[in-house]
């Protein structure tokens, strides 16, 4: 194994497009690696909240994300040289396609998954969704390879085979072009996962995902070979101190964590620890209310709309979200949490259920719209982020909308990742406040 001294290598599992089968297959070798005894330190390309789950529970580590679009390069490289601690491979999910990114406006890089290759000299392993393709596959891989030439292609996984003579069509095609096929994965192994609004459903809900992830790990042992991968990989050109990103919302920070309230950054919470601050879980689910001591309380975003009922009826949260705002705790809710923070949220069907009605607002998800980007963000007001006139950086991922809006304070003027100005958002009253953004760390410019 490596010692923990010693800079870990790593790998990065990326795809020409979304939808090739990368999250599936970043899990099974997750797990295949895992079982085997290797300590796998797990990561994922850009602002998602639900795949990191499952690499979690597949290596029984925790999942970080790493974001150049919206991590400053200090907090980028501190996160990277954090992965190398205790750890034998670092194995990283890419995002979207390889070279797919937003506008570098002011920052690090385009949160693409080639630019981070870029950055670290880590390998990029390529799986490719070969089920509608035969020898056109060496074009789509030579042109990936030779795109770019700071991105190491150093590998390819197909999926999707249909046959052993499809499998040996593309293993003839490919091997014109000198790139490694480290295996084939067959179309029909029953390892699809059932997906909702947001992406997949997380990892939580599955009763059996131990299970699941040991036959992913299956069918990753029969068909690639992972000898030849754990060679390619090679450790980072980089590494820094842990920087914090966000400041802490307080001392003590109650923090909402349950089915409803699941996006979390892991990034966000361990720099609230290391500034000092306690870090004080509690479920509105189970109608936990907030530490009577927390002078700060977090509701993350999450998925408040499928559990609405619940959290209508919950009392002792309701009560004690009242009691916290009462006493001017600072009280920051972030999209799902956002929405919990209003007067009433209208669910898909059309029912309204009250919610804590710290905020003037009412939400609506049988009217859906999407909302997708990152975001640049400036503070209109004094918050916990820092005086009035504070950057930072987010992104928004829904698709509920505002239905109603009363008097209150904007507290974010917000531009989307080409800098064009998208105006005011979030409600502010008090020490109370929120909007739909997910922040993920300052920004230097």
């Amino acid at each position: 194994m490596t010692d923990a001294l010693t800079t870990a290598p790593g790998l990065i599992l990326a795809a020409p497009t979304s939808g090739a089968g990368k999250t599936t297959l970043s899990m099974g070798l997750m797990r295949a690696l895992s079982r085997s005894g290797l300590r796998i330190a797990p990561a994922k390309i850009g602002p998602d909240y639900i795949d990191p789950r499952f690499h979690d529970a597949a290596t029984d580590r925790i999942s970080i994300n790493l974001d150049g679009w919206a991590m400053r390069p200090k907090v980028l490289d501190g996160l990277i040289a954090d992965l190398s601690r205790d750890s034998d491979l670092i194995l990283v999910e890419g995002v979207m396609g390889l070279f797919d990114g937003s506008p570098a406006v002011g920052a690090c890089d385009t949160g693409s998954t080639a630019d981070l290759a870029a950055r670290t000299g880590w390998p990029v392993i390529l799986v490719v969704d070969a089920a509608r393709q035969a020898q056109s596959v060496a074009a789509l891989v030579q042109g990936f390879r030779d795109f770019r030439s700071d991105v190491d292609i150093a590998g390819v996984i197909l999926n999707r085979v249909g046959s052993d003579r499809h499998v040996a069509l593309l293993r003839d095609a490919l091997a014109g072009t000198g790139m490694p096929v480290l295996g084939a994965i067959p179309r029909e192994t029953g390892t699809e996962r059932p997906s909702r609004h947001l992406g997949l459903e997380q990892a939580g809900e599955d009763a059996d995902l131990s299970g699941y992830l040991d036959r992913l790990a299956d069918v990753v042992e029969r068909t690639l070979d992972l000898d030849v991968l754990r060679n390619l990989a090679q450790p980072s050109r980089i590494s820094g101190p842990p920087s914090l990103t966000l400041p802490p919302l307080g001392g003590r920070i109650a923090v909402a964590q349950d089915a409803a309230f699941s996006f979390l950054y892991p990034h966000v919470l361990d720099g609230w620890r290391r500034a000092g601050s306690e870090i004080l879980p509690f479920s509105p689910l189970a109608d936990q209310a907030p530490d009577l001591q927390a002078d700060a309380v977090y509701l993350p975003g999450g998925y408040p709309e499928l559990h609405a009922a619940q959290v209508s009826q919950a009392a002792h949260f309701r009560a004690g979200m009242a009691a916290a705002a009462g006493r001017g705790a600072a009280v920051f809710g972030e999209c799902g949490g956002f929405m919990v923070l209003g007067t009433a949220l209208i669910d898909a069907k059309g029912a309204r259920h009250p919610m804590l009605d710290l905020l003037p607002l009412v939400t609506r998800f049988d009217r859906r719209r999407l909302h997708l980007g990152y975001r640049i963000v400036t503070t209109l007001r004094d918050t916990p982020f820092g005086p009035a006139g504070t950057r930072l950086r987010g992104h928004e991922f829904h698709y509920s909308v505002i239905g109603e809006e009363g008097e209150a304070d904007r507290p974010f003027q917000v531009t989307d990742a080409r800098d064009e100005d998208l105006g005011s958002t979030g409600l502010a009253r008090g020490s109370v406040y929120g909007s739909y953004l997910h922040l993920i760390d300052r920004s230097d410019g």
